[in-house]
């Protein structure tokens, strides 16, 4: 069955455009042209990805996306701004956003983007335990069930937040780069804006560490990349 990707975009080029590319590479477009109608399609459609312009009629890409997350967290999200601000770059992932691309764009980088993402959530990740239970200290993830809590008390994460943290741990004590993170976790086969690693870094301290500015968990290894730090325990 074909994956589907809703397009919320009001300039109507853009969404032609989008829409003849995304048939010719095999995936399902679903198309709303202000804010209130794709939030209500992506919240009822189910859509693989959301493709999600920030200007919009009636309401704001940055308010979609806020919703969509509180209701899902694991559909993909690349925000499509005309802004250079970057600002805006920064507010819409730390909203959820999973990337973003700035107009006027590639088509192949934005069709390569959706496929990165799209696999991501749809195939089992080769970085996943074979244990269910994964310890260190006060965390606990339970990969069968992807939950993960902090003193007996869930943690919420977005499923990039999970797939950064399982690859950590994983790996724990070995510093990994930023690139090395954009291709194993975000599933690029090129360099993308590496400020989307930094940002998920900082989301995902915010809800495990008992310290966010003081981490114990994921340390920063400056100018090399980020580590695990601790024993984990299958």
């Amino acid at each position: 069955m074909a994956k589907t990707v809703l397009v919320v975009e009001d300039e109507k080029p853009i969404v032609d455009i989008l829409t003849f590319h995304l048939k010719r590479a095999g995936y399902e477009p679903l198309t709303a042209s202000d804010g209130e109608s794709g939030l209500a399609l992506a919240l009822s459609g189910n859509p693989d990805l959301i493709l999600l312009d920030v200007m919009l009629p009636k309401m704001d890409g940055f308010t979609i996306c806020k919703a969509v997350r509180r209701e899902n967290a694991a559909v993909p999200i690349i925000m499509l701004t005309a802004r250079e601000d970057e600002s805006d770059k920064v507010m819409g992932l730390d909203l959820g956003a999973d990337d973003y691309i700035t107009k006027p764009f590639s088509i192949k980088e934005l069709l390569a983007r959706v496929g990165a993402n799209i696999r991501r959530t749809s195939v089992t990740r080769e970085e996943s335990a074979p244990a269910d239970v994964l310890e260190s200290g006060r965390l606990r993830v339970h990969t069968g069930r992807m939950e993960v809590s902090v003193d007996g008390t869930p943690v919420d994460l977005s499923q990039r937040e999970y797939d950064l943290l399982l690859f950590l741990m994983n790996h724990a004590g070995a510093v990994a780069s930023r690139e090395e993170l954009m291709h194993k976790v975000w599933n690029f086969d090129y360099v993308g804006d590496l400020r989307v690693v930094d940002v998920a870094v900082r989301r995902l301290r915010e809800k495990i560490e008992p310290v966010p500015a003081d981490p114990v968990y994921i340390l920063t290894k400056r100018g090399v990349g980020y580590l695990f730090s601790g024993e984990v325990h299958a």
